[in-house]
Parts: structure tokens; sequence; C-alpha cells
């Protein structure tokens, strides 16, 4: 019993030392372009780590061993983590390629064609048609394409790097539950590159705690049943808040005086926005509704503004992007027919690289104004921090990395 004790402590710490090293590569290359890659050892090691906690986390142990040994580690997984489209292209460029009208035209038909489904999902969870084929058309352009990877190896993949290992590890442990319970057999498991699975693209918790057998067959199958599907994404929807009186937000038109500040992600009245003069895209006062809104810019004050409502923060629920919740709330409209955006976004904005973010904040720092750890990601604190910079500078205080800020940063682009 001490022998086995022990020699099961000594492959934690070699574990654990494994992980240490590892995540001081990360750390050394995280400015420069080469990638971390998983020795061979590492990754049989984080496997039987893996191996346990599925054991410990509920999942029968001849599953937890049958899927772990078809388990590989897959370098592209790593590479497509960190060149997520959120980070890495303009709005424009991600808005146009998602919200396009023959994606609009199909949404359109299969919102008569699955008119008694859709409505049945309305009438149990609240969440209008328009928006469940918004989110069915982005996650996979209306279930034509699920992804091709194995889901358990690109989990194990994800939860063996040091970035997010914790998530991921849940991940791969739920995954695992799921062939458990039957809703799917491992050799049809396969999702995205982050292991999201079926029309709607559920990440394996969401699965286990939303998933629903909505046609009666004694499964949850969001890979071969809409009916489980749609129904699915509307109770995830309904559990996270979505609120049926209202939609997603809306486009609005600034005027030229307008203080940018207030675009930093505060929530005021809508009588408050028409004081400072915001409109809706005719030119009309808003309507007095008793709600608040939140201004959004996504492209600075040189594209369109839009005032997003609670429904905004449940969409950014299922995916944590801005860019992603307007092109899911936009095609919503679109979808129930209504036109496009009065001022597109402009297309010869500079796209930054995440090596280029972190040069930025890093510059920003440097001249007194910090945006918290220099992560490659334009969060909130960094758009705070080029705001700052920018009403310093004499400049539109918009939050937006624009070729300008860029230009006095003394941050080189592509364009």
């Amino acid at each position: 019993m001490a022998q086995l004790m022990t020699r099961t402590t000594l492959r934690r710490a070699i574990t654990a030392l494994t992980f240490s090293a590892l995540s001081l590569t990360a750390q050394a290359d995280s400015v420069s372009e080469g990638e971390p890659t998983m020795t061979e050892t590492a990754f049989a090691e984080c496997k039987e780590t893996l191996h346990d906690k599925a054991v410990q986390g509920g999942v029968s142990e001849k599953t937890a061993t049958s899927v772990l040994a078809d388990v590989e580690y897959l370098e592209r997984v790593i590479e497509l983590d960190r060149r997520q489209p959120e980070f890495t292209t303009t709005f424009a460029d991600y808005f146009n390629r998602r919200v396009n009208e023959a994606r609009i035209t199909k949404g359109r038909e299969l919102l008569q064609e699955h008119h008694e489904l859709l409505a049945r999902v309305t009438d149990e969870t609240g969440v209008p048609a328009p928006y469940l084929l918004a989110f069915w058309g982005l996650e996979t352009n209306f279930g034509s394409y699920f992804g091709k990877m194995q889901v358990p190896s690109a989990l194990a993949t994800l939860a063996c790097d040091p970035r997010r290992t914790t998530f991921f590890t849940e991940q791969f442990v739920a995954a695992l539950q799921i062939i458990d319970e039957g809703a799917i057999p491992l050799g049809q498991m396969e999702g995205s590159w982050a292991g999201a699975m079926g029309h709607v693209q559920f990440m394996p918790t969401v699965f286990l705690k939303h998933a629903v057998d909505a046609d009666g067959d004694g499964r949850r199958d969001l890979w071969n049943s809409l009916p489980d599907a749609m129904m699915s994404a509307g109770r995830f929807l309904q559990s996270m808040g979505w609120d049926g009186d209202y939609r997603w937000g809306r486009e609005v038109l600034i005027p030229r005086s307008f203080d940018f500040n207030l675009a930093d992600g505060r929530r005021l009245p809508l009588s408050e926005w028409n004081k400072r003069g915001i409109t809706d895209v005719y030119g009309n006062a808003l309507d007095d509704e008793p709600i608040e809104a939140a201004l959004v810019v996504p492209a600075g004050h040189q594209g369109p503004a839009f005032l997003a409502y609670n429904n905004f923060r449940v969409i950014m629920g299922w995916n944590r992007s801005e860019f992603y919740a307007i092109s899911v709330g936009h095609l919503a409209d679109r979808i129930a027919g209504a036109g496009g955006l009065k001022n597109p976004p402009p297309e010869d904005q500079p796209a930054l690289s995440r090596d280029q973010v972190i040069q930025l904040q890093e510059s920003l720092s440097e001249k007194g104004y910090p945006s918290g750890k220099a992560d490659g990601i334009l969060g909130s604190n960094t758009r705070k921090a080029i705001r700052a910079f920018q009403k310093a500078e004499g400049m539109i205080a918009d939050g937006f990395p624009s070729a300008q800020l860029l230009q006095k940063l003394e941050i080189k682009t592509n364009g």
C-alpha cells in the first residue's frame, strides 16, 4: 500500500513539474509566433490524470479507459485556440462573413419550413424563432457543418495545455459523461476545435445541464435531432434570463459632439440616452421604455453604434464576444424581415494579431495607462486604458485601436 502511494505521489510530482515547465515555456513564447509544444511523455502523464478525474467524476472505468486509449494530442487545436477570430479580425470582416445575404435567405426559408417546431420552442421558452435560427446559422450554418475534430482528443489537448487547464478538464470529463449516458457513440462525437458539439455547438457541460429530449426518443441527441437541438438552445437561453418582451438591442445614431467615454459598458435608462442626443437610425427619439441599455461601438466612432439591452448580455453568455452578440442579434433582425445596417462598419481598419495587441497593452502601460496583464485580448481594461490615452492626446475617446492611435504608440500593422 505504501509502495503504491509512493508511485502515485511520484507520478503526480512529475506531472506538476512538467506543467510548471510548460507554463514557463508558454510565458516565454507569448510574444512570439511560436507556441509551446506538448511532449509525448507530458501528454501521457496528463492523460493519466484525466483518467483519474473522469472516474472520480462518475464516468465508468470502461468508458474512461476506452476513450483515453484513442485520445491523441492535436497541435492544430492549440494553433486555433491562439488565433480565435473574435480576437484577430476587424469587426467589418467578422460581421460581413457571418451576416450575409445567403445566410439571411436560408434563415427565412427555414423559418417557414420549421414553423411548428420553432413556435413550440418559443411557447415553452420565450425565445423568438428568428433568434433560434440566428444561433443555428452562426454556429453550424444551419447544420451544414458540425466540425471534424474528435471531441475527446480536442478537449484533452486543451486540458493539458497550461492556458485553461481547469476549464477544459471539466469539459473533458463532461464529454465522457455524455458518452456514458448513451447520447452519442464515441466514434461519432465530432465537433469544433474547442469541443463544441451538434447543431448549436454546445460545450459538454452545457449539454449535460441544458440539453433535452424534445422528440421523445429517449436520447438527448443534438447531432441528429433538430427538435432536441432547438429546444435545448431555447432552454439554455431561458436559463440565462432571456426576456421575451424585448429585443437584443438596436442600431442607433450618435450626435457629433457625443462623449464616447459613455461607451464604457455602463447601463443607462433609454430616457438618459435620449437626453444625450442618441436616436434610432431614422432620427427619431428612442421609445420611452423602462429598460436600461449599454452603448456598444465595435468599430469605434467611425462605425455603427448599438444600444444593447439585457438580451445582449444573455447572448454573450453563449459566447463572450461583442462581435458575436451583435452578429446574432442583427442576423435575427434580418431573418425577421428588417433591413441592413444604416452605418456599415468601415472595411479599411487595421486587424491586429494577438502579439500586436500585447505590444499595444505594453506600450500603454509604459506611458502610464495600465491595462492589466498583457494578454493579447482587447478587453474592457484595455479599452479603458485606450480611452484615457486618447483623451490625454486630444483624440476621440472611443476606446478603439484606430490607425491613428497605433501610429502614436508606434505599433506597426500589416495594413
